[in-house]
C-alpha cells in the first residue's frame, strides 16, 4: 500500500493554484471538469503520481467558500532552507503565519504557512530534522 493523495475543497480553483505552483513550486499534474458532477479536480504535487503522493484540489462550481473545522490539521512539506524558504513564499506573495523556528517541546525546526482558503501547510527543516531525531532518541535513551 502507498499513500496516493489528500483531497482539499478549495473555493477559488485558479487562486489555489496559483499559490500551490506558483508559491511553493509544485506542478499541475493533470486536471479535469466533471459537468455532471458540477465539480473540477486538479491533481498538483512535485513530481509523478506514480512515485510520489499529491494533492487533489476538488472545487465544486459555485461554492466560493469552505467552513475548515476544528479537525483538520496541516499538510507538511519537508524544506532544505527552511528560512530561505520562507523568504521566497513571501516575496512570491505567501503568507508566513509562524516562523521558522524549533518546535515546542522538540528541536525539529518547523514553520507554518497559509493557503488562499486558510488552509496550513508546515515546513519542516529536513537537513536539521535526522539530527533532531537522532538527539531527541539519544536523550530518551539517557532518560531510561
Amino acid at each position: 500500500m502507498r499513500l496516493l493523495h489528500t483531497m482539499l475543497r478549495v473555493g477559488n480553483l485558479e487562486e489555489s493554484l496559483k499559490f500551490y505552483c506558483d508559491v511553493l513550486g509544485m506542478k499541475l499534474l493533470r486536471q479535469k471538469d466533471y459537468p455532471s458532477g458540477e465539480f473540477t479536480l486538479a491533481f498538483i504535487g512535485y513530481g509523478d503520481e506514480s512515485d510520489n503522493t499529491v494533492i487533489e484540489l476538488t472545487y465544486n462550481w459555485g461554492v466560493d467558500k469552505y467552513e475548515l473545522g476544528n479537525a483538520y490539521g496541516h499538510i507538511a512539506i519537508g524544506v532544505d532552507d527552511i528560512y530561505a524558504t520562507c523568504e521566497e513564499i513571501r516575496n512570491r506573495g505567501g503568507k508566513v503565519v509562524r516562523e521558522p523556528g524549533p518546535m515546542k517541546h522538540g528541536s525539529t525546526v518547523i514553520a507554518f504557512v497559509e493557503d488562499p482558503n486558510g488552509y496550513k501547510i508546515e515546513l519542516i527543516q529536513v537537513k536539521t530534522q535526522n539530527t533532531a531525531q537522532t538527539q531527541e532518541s539519544s536523550e530518551q535513551l539517557v532518560t531510561q
